[in-house]
């Protein structure tokens, strides 16, 4: 993953990068932090996803930041990747749907998040009856998702909650989603 420069013009992808990495790594603390909560369902969540919502820790219910929870229900044995998974909210609710025989990859470019969810592996493992944690988490770029070792075809859905529109580079992006995917995959 190529480090942004301090010194690009403003509103180039590695300026536009760093101003996210800044405001998710370390202006936002909690999701009472956010300056808009305006995208966000008011629709209740599913019932079972409600009780897997409370079995999460609550640090990474706190440091949850995007909105709603597109997540489609039938996964079991999937394999799941999130792209912009911060904190991992979305990778532990996955964990539950995909079982012990599924896996969930989460990808984000904000090291502080990351170390949020990577802290809470084991606990959410325990909390949802798994052997070991079936989730796994790396820094990079959605746009870039081959040098993080994800292969093409080797994944069945992927998720992304309000990230998508922060990329810098869209059709990089939509690519890279298409090249993972296995055939007949979907994205939500």
């Amino acid at each position: 993953m190529s480090s942004p420069s301090s010194t690009a013009a403003p509103g180039t992808p590695s300026t536009v990068r760093e101003d996210i990495r800044d405001y998710y790594g370390r202006v936002l603390s909690s999701s009472d932090d956010l300056k808009t909560g305006a995208c966000c369902s008011t629709d209740p969540p599913d019932p079972r996803v409600r009780t897997l919502l409370d079995k999460l820790h609550p640090e990474v219910r706190q440091r949850f930041y995007g909105c709603g929870i597109p997540l489609p229900q039938a996964l079991e044995g999937a394999t799941v990747l999130d792209l912009g998974c911060g904190a991992g909210r979305d990778c532990y609710l996955l964990s539950a749907l995909v079982g012990p025989r599924g896996r969930v990859i989460g990808v984000d470019m904000t090291s502080e998040q990351l170390e949020v969810a990577r802290r809470h592996r084991d606990f959410h493992a325990r909390a949802f009856g798994h052997a070991r944690s079936n989730v796994e988490f790396h820094l990079g770029y959605m746009e870039e998702l081959g040098p993080l070792g994800i292969e093409d075809a080797s994944v069945d859905v992927v998720v992304s909650n309000c990230v998508f529109n922060l990329s810098p580079d869209k059709s990089g992006l939509f690519r890279e989603v298409f090249r993972v995917l296995r055939p007949g995959g979907e994205l939500h």
